[in-house]
């Protein structure tokens, strides 16, 4: 547990110490969001606007209403509104992949990584993202494809059983199962992509088999971490949505509009929290250290001539005088 806080604590520090990442990625998401959200307000507004039915959405949420508008002739198909917000969310996906990388090198360095440098860094590592991204996708669907059609058969199993909890535990412990195996594969992907950073790796190759075999070698130590900050934002997760039946009336779209976007900020936090745990431990297992050369005397090394040292005087032993 000591090790758990120790990746904990240093992750946090590097989030708290560059907090304007978040605020810049939150930015971001509320524009792109924004401007995804635009057809459907074109939408929904040309026909609510000229009709009382839009006060029984206005204070509170009728289902038989939204259908109702979703059906009506001049409401265009859902096609042409979600398709913006499909190719909104595309983008700020290819947003997340080519600023990713300045996160990553701002979070390792010591002191206000310049935006030079940032920009620098999310340029030269773009390509390599990429193949680690399309990595990333083919090994974790092919996982998660095996392992929910597992869990398929297990239920169907299950079903058949005269024990009635036999279904519910079987589903609950699957769920867990694919859960913690999906979480280790993307600690798998995060330390690759740090190393690729970070060691300025060419090789992506590399990385991804440096990323496998740290993960395997610490995988509680880091899916504790990686746990644990999960568990943070599914608590982030249920005090927003508590906190919004509980203190916003339907009537308030302020009220709504901000504790949902204070919800969503907060969101993010954990998010580069994990990033901010797998830069610490990059840092502290993967970076080979420097082993230093024993010195050898070079043959145009120029001999240090001491000087001699002084000869003794002694003194001479006095004549005897004559007749004495």
């Amino acid at each position: 547990m000591a090790e758990h806080r120790g990746l904990l604590n240093s992750g946090w520090a590097r989030v708290s110490r560059n907090k304007r990442y978040v605020a810049w990625f939150y930015i971001l998401n509320v524009v792109l969001a924004w401007f995804g959200a635009g057809a459907f307000n074109h939408q929904a507004r040309a026909i609510l606007a000229h009709s009382l039915q839009a006060d029984r959405l206005l204070h509170g949420f009728d289902v038989a209403v939204l259908i109702g508008m979703f059906a009506r002739p001049e409401f265009r198909p859902i096609e042409a509104s979600g398709g913006p917000a499909l190719h909104f969310a595309l983008l700020f996906f290819f947003a997340t992949v080519l600023f990713l990388p300045g996160v990553l090198q701002g979070y390792a360095s010591t002191y206000r990584l310049p935006r030079e440098d940032f920009f620098r860094a999310c340029g030269r590592d773009l390509w390599r993202f990429i193949r680690l991204i399309i990595m990333a996708g083919m090994v974790m669907g092919a996982v998660a494809a095996a392992l929910f059609g597992l869990h398929g058969v297990l239920e169907r199993k299950a079903a058949e059983s005269t024990n009635e909890l036999l279904l519910f535990e079987v589903r609950i412990a699957g769920l867990a199962i694919i859960f913690l195996v999906m979480t280790a594969l993307r600690i798998w992907f995060d330390l690759a992509q740090t190393d690729v950073v970070l060691s300025d790796q060419c090789a992506v190759r590399r990385s991804i088999g440096s990323g496998f075999r740290h993960t395997w070698r610490n995988l509680g130590r880091l899916l504790g971490s990686y746990v644990g900050t999960t568990l943070v934002a599914a608590i982030v997760l249920v005090a927003g949505l508590w906190g919004w039946m509980k203190f916003v009336p339907p009537a308030s779209v302020g009220g709504a509009i901000f504790v949902s976007q204070l919800t969503l900020l907060l969101l993010l936090i954990p998010r580069f929290w994990q990033r901010g745990i797998a830069v610490s431990y990059y840092l502290e297992n993967m970076v080979e250290p420097i082993a230093a050369e024993p010195f050898t005397p070079s043959a145009f090394t120029v001999p240090i001539v001491s000087a001699p040292a002084p000869t003794p005087v002694i003194p001479s032993t006095p004549q005897q005088t004559q007749g004495a």
